[in-house]
């Protein structure tokens, strides 16, 4: 039995130590592998962006179709070109929502490098599913060409979230 103070009171035990909650795993993409042929993860992500209800080999086979294509029209590395359409089409800034005292505001932030690089997938896909009548290997590769040459739908989208950062660069304190 613990002792009494000479202030009458008991001494202070110390609490026993709680485990902290175990937090959410961070996501690092470490389970990605490259692929086979380019042996690049890059080359994996848009593949697995591109791949729908989970036929990977039907991705696959229209992604080396259209970089065949590519290397065919450009008689350039296909990859870097690849690389090269991926980087033009980044947007390096880009706008959101901030509600502010019953006013929404469009506020312009910069972009990080993962997201950077999903939505110029993204947007590259979508503008190739955009193009219809022909078949998809050949949409990509025109695509990508596009991208490379800095033209296109992908482009145009990546303008387009400029323009409105551009637009809005007055309510860049916002940003918080």
């Amino acid at each position: 039995m613990p002792r009494k103070s000479r202030f009458g009171r008991k001494p202070r035990v110390p609490e026993p130590e709680v485990p902290a909650l175990p937090t959410q795993p961070k996501v690092t993409g470490r389970g990605l592998k490259p692929d086979t042929r380019y042996n690049d993860l890059l080359v994996s992500t848009f593949i697995n962006s591109m791949m729908r209800k989970g036929k990977k080999t039907v991705s696959q086979r229209v992604f080396y179709a259209a970089m065949q294509k590519v290397g065919e029209k450009t008689g350039a590395n296909a990859l870097e070109v690849f690389n090269a359409a991926l980087n033009n089409v980044k947007p390096v800034v880009e706008v959101k929502s901030k509600r502010v005292g019953g006013a929404t505001y469009q506020v312009p932030v910069e972009v990080n490098r993962k997201r950077a690089q999903s939505l110029a997938i993204r947007w590259i896909l979508e503008a190739a599913r955009g193009k219809k009548g022909r078949p998809m290997a050949d949409r990509l590769a025109g695509e990508l060409l596009d991208a490379y040459k800095k033209e296109g739908a992908a482009i145009t989208k990546r303008e387009n979230t400029h323009k409105m950062a551009e637009a809005n660069k007055a309510f860049a304190h916002y940003a918080w």
